[in-house]
């Protein structure tokens, strides 16, 4: 097979896909980008949008009443490069920052927009908060309005920004300035998303997909369409899946991404889902779609959380958040591991406590809130947390360890913690947000230095002890039968069923177990018992010396034993 037939089928280009000719130009309307909006209420997003891509963004008629966006408007245009984008526009009003929350989670680039007759406003400076807390990859600065002032109130404007931006994820973004009603800049501002996109990164493929849902709607003739921008993984027509936290089994009836049909959805692309199985009214914004029975709703997840600077309020150990992430929001007790408090600029460990579980992954970023005020963020280091004691180093170290660590690091501290619960490589997929061929290589690397133990021999389907707790383990269980035999020497063994209700294992993993034991020569097996391998059933001490005398009158009379 040719190179390029072969990048044909393994890059599952479309079959509707007629756009002509390059390689290049085919690769470009492959890997798609979705581009936020952000800033102060009436700073023209909506306008800009509109002028960019020819698509009105507001869609509700009391946004076109009022002139204001009150929820999520989407649009997409193609970029002089060829390459296809998709717009997600965002209420500015303060009242309306959820509904930014919803929408600007899983960009790719930021349009942090400001008016240029008003200059930097307050929903500017906390949308560009939201947007470092957020980790947003890159972005750039427009300033519109620009035929309202003069080219002199524009240099001041832009000083205004350098200043803004200073120390945040746009502190090196370019700086726009344009008349959407001219239409003066927009030509420059569509080159230079162009460039910029030329050098990011598309989203990551761990073959889990996940579609935070941030609209469900029905189509006459169709039913149930959910939307979404797709992280982690691709979506086909076909597919079985399922809606968390819910937990509702759907169906994948079709697939669009910029009212064009599509086979195949590919992460970091906005999708619109044709769904069957439930109705419309059943799917709530912040619900997830993704493959069934993996993705978990969690009930306490570990973070790394930032305190903004100018939050008016320091933080305080079990108070009561709202807690943005994905496209959901929930209420959330906050609680600190390192403090009774936290300060504004701080950062922290500590746990969140949702009052209803939502589905979360290690690397997921999140927003807290109060009283309609944004006062931190952070980032998910474990997803399915423990309650923990407050102040202990080692728990501190523990998540260090998962946020920064290498791949080794995140799999040793993960398997660790299950101590004995020995986990199995989806559950560690699953722990730590790393993809399992990456998690293969690694664990083979650990088995083989023996710093892994796996409960059988096959590596992808074993559960895996840290080594620690495999010695652990033998050394309680050679203690005990030890004991068991130095107790009832005459018995053959324990009971195997008494020794797994010791170890409080499950059947599967136990038997597992003592199989591997039994293969390291730690214990033997005799049909339901197990025992220590030198032992036999022995008589010991005045047991010994009684038997001997009664062996002794045997000899002596053999047709009359003792009777007493």
């Amino acid at each position: 097979m040719s190179l390029c037939i072969w990048l044909w089928y393994s890059l599952e280009i479309p079959r509707n896909f007629r756009r002509p000719s390059s390689v290049t130009f085919r690769l470009l309307r492959l890997i798609l980008f979705v581009v936020g909006t952000a800033g102060h209420v009436d700073h023209g997003k909506s306008t800009l949008v509109r002028s960019l891509t020819g698509i009105d963004p507001d869609r509700l008629q009391e946004e076109k009443d009022r002139g204001m966006t009150i929820d999520l408007g989407f649009a997409w245009l193609t970029l002089p490069g060829g390459r296809d984008i998709s717009i997600v526009d965002v209420p500015g009003h303060e009242k309306f920052v959820n509904n930014m929350l919803a929408g600007i989670g899983g960009i790719d680039l930021a349009m942090l927009v400001i008016a240029a007759d008003e200059s930097v406003m307050p929903q500017t400076k906390e949308h560009l908060a939201i947007l470092d807390l957020l980790r947003v990859p890159g972005g750039l600065v427009v300033i519109t309005k620009k035929d309202l002032v003069d080219e002199e109130w524009i240099q001041l404007v832009a000083m205004d920004v350098e200043e803004l931006v200073q120390g945040t994820v746009l502190e090196d973004a370019p700086v726009y300035s344009v008349s959407a009603e001219t239409g003066e800049g927009i030509s420059e501002l569509k080159q230079a998303m162009d460039n910029l996109l030329s050098f990011a990164n598309p989203k990551r493929n761990v073959f889990r997909p996940r579609l935070p849902v941030d609209r469900a709607f029905t189509v006459s003739g169709f039913g149930t369409v959910v939307t979404g921008t797709l992280i982690d993984g691709s979506l086909s027509v076909g597919q079985e899946l399922e809606l968390t936290p819910s937990g509702r089994n759907v169906r994948i009836r079709g697939l669009q991404t910029h009212k064009k049909k599509e086979t195949i959805a590919e992460p970091g692309t906005r999708v619109a889902a044709n769904i069957s199985g439930v109705d419309h009214n059943q799917v709530k914004r912040g619900e997830v779609l993704t493959l069934s029975g993996w993705l978990k709703p969690s009930e306490a997840f570990d973070v790394h959380l930032k305190i903004l600077e100018d939050s008016p309020n320091k933080l305080r150990h079990n108070m009561f958040l709202t807690l943005h992430t994905g496209s959901s929001e929930t209420v959330t007790r906050l609680r600190l591991l390192e403090s009774d408090s936290a300060e504004p600029g701080t950062f922290t460990w500590a746990q969140m406590k949702p009052d209803n579980a939502i589905p979360v992954v290690k690397g997921d970023y999140f927003v807290i809130r109060s009283n309609m005020t944004t006062l931190g963020g952070g980032v998910v280091v474990d997803p399915h947390a423990r309650r923990h004691r407050r102040r202990h180093l080692p728990t501190i170290e523990r998540l260090a360890a998962l946020e920064l660590g290498s791949v080794s690091d995140v799999i040793m501290s993960t398997i660790g913690t299950a101590q004995l619960r020995p986990i199995n490589l989806q559950e560690l997929a699953d722990s730590s947000g790393i993809g399992k061929p990456e998690l293969l290589e690694e664990l083979k690397q650990l088995v083989d230095q023996g710093i892994v133990i796996p409960t059988i021999n096959s590596i992808e389907n074993s559960r895996y002890f840290a080594e620690e707790t495999w010695n652990s383990l033998v050394q309680s269980v050679t203690i005990w039968l030890e004991e068991f035999h130095f107790n009832f020497p005459l018995r053959q063994g324990a009971p195997r069923e008494e020794l797994r209700s010791r170890l409080a294992l499950g059947g599967t993993v136990y038997n597992q177990v003592v199989s591997m034991m039994v293969g390291k020569a730690v214990i033997k097996e005799h049909q339901s018992t197990v025992s220590r391998p030198g032992h036999y059933p022995t008589l010991k001490g005045a047991e010994e010396t009684e038997a001997s005398i009664y062996l002794k009158k045997i000899s002596v009379d053999p047709f009359s034993p003792p009777t007493n």
